[in-house]
């Protein structure tokens, strides 16, 4: 069976490293292994560890863009890099497992795109380096000057300018704006610090094995859970598809909140608004 899958974004050989109990020294595990990276069933990105002996991913994780960040552990002396989350405090270590180090900054460079642009889909440099020209160096995939049999940024350019002209001037739209950019740890963390009035209406929603009430603390816990993200992608991509015209109707808003996240916001602001108008008349 392959490591790999027609979802696959990356994928690299990489051992797992640990860091030793009460010591900043991260020992490399010598099991042979890689890291890939994939777009789910889910149609969220996964972050695997596989064993590349057994081809079982013993590590899955979730990630989201912007809270993640694959970088260098400077006081390694190897090849060891971590995976950190601006969400979390978890850390996982990783080494390199290739024999040569040629490609490890194109691997990175990746890596952290895919983590920081959604929908990025790596371009690989295919032009041969002097000393092997079988592997591509991570200079050459990070300059300016495209890859050989690619365009450069300025050829894209002029395409896109040319299909604008036949396209009447149209102005490409801007992204639509997702629940999932919103609804994030720095976003809501503050509030629930800010305005503790919020928790009490918050905890009917909640889990019914948590403590009463929650602190902000165990909410900012549930905010940066896989759980509540993936909730929040599963919500998003329901008001995007009409599949919610009940709700906002039995929440008393009108049937364009059902469109998508943007317009559904905008009718919950109208509605507070509102709300908020009508109870300073009658005090």
């Amino acid at each position: 069976m392959s490591l790999t899958s027609d979802d696959t974004i990356l994928a690299f050989k990489a051992g797992r490293a640990f860091r030793t109990d009460g010591t900043n020294t991260v020992v490399p595990d010598p099991t042979k292994g890689a890291i890939i990276i994939e777009r789910g069933e889910d149609e969220l990105l996964h972050f695997l560890w596989k064993n590349r002996t057994t081809n079982q991913a013993d590590e899955d994780l979730i990630l989201f863009p912007t809270d993640a960040s694959f970088v260098r552990v400077p006081q390694s002396d190897g090849r060891v890099y971590v995976l950190k989350f601006s969400s979390s405090n978890q850390r996982h270590f990783f080494w390199m497992q290739d024999a040569s180090s040629q490609r490890d900054e194109e691997f990175i460079y990746h890596i952290n795109k895919i983590l920081e642009i959604p929908g990025y889909i790596p371009v690989w440099n295919t032009r041969p380096s002097s000393s092997q020209p079988e592997a591509s160096t991570s200079s050459q995939a990070a300059s300016s000057s495209a890859p050989a049999g690619q365009p450069s940024q300025e050829q894209l350019d002029q395409l896109r300018s040319l299909v604008n002209q036949m396209s009447g001037g149209a102005a490409t739209p801007e992204p639509e704006l997702s629940l999932t950019d919103i609804l994030t740890p720095a976003v809501l963390t503050p509030l629930f610090t800010s305005h503790p009035d919020l928790i009490p209406s918050l905890f009917p929603q909640l889990p019914p094995d948590l403590p009463s009430p929650p602190s902000a603390e165990v909410l900012s816990d549930i905010i940066a859970s896989p759980q509540f993200r993936s909730a929040v992608v599963t919500f998003d991509r329901a008001l995007r598809t009409g599949m919610l015209a009940g709700l906002v109707r039995q929440l008393g808003l009108p049937e364009e909140a059902g469109t998508g996240a943007e317009a559904f916001l905008r009718a919950i602001a109208e509605q507070a608004r509102r709300e908020g108008g009508e109870s300073m008349d009658t005090d």
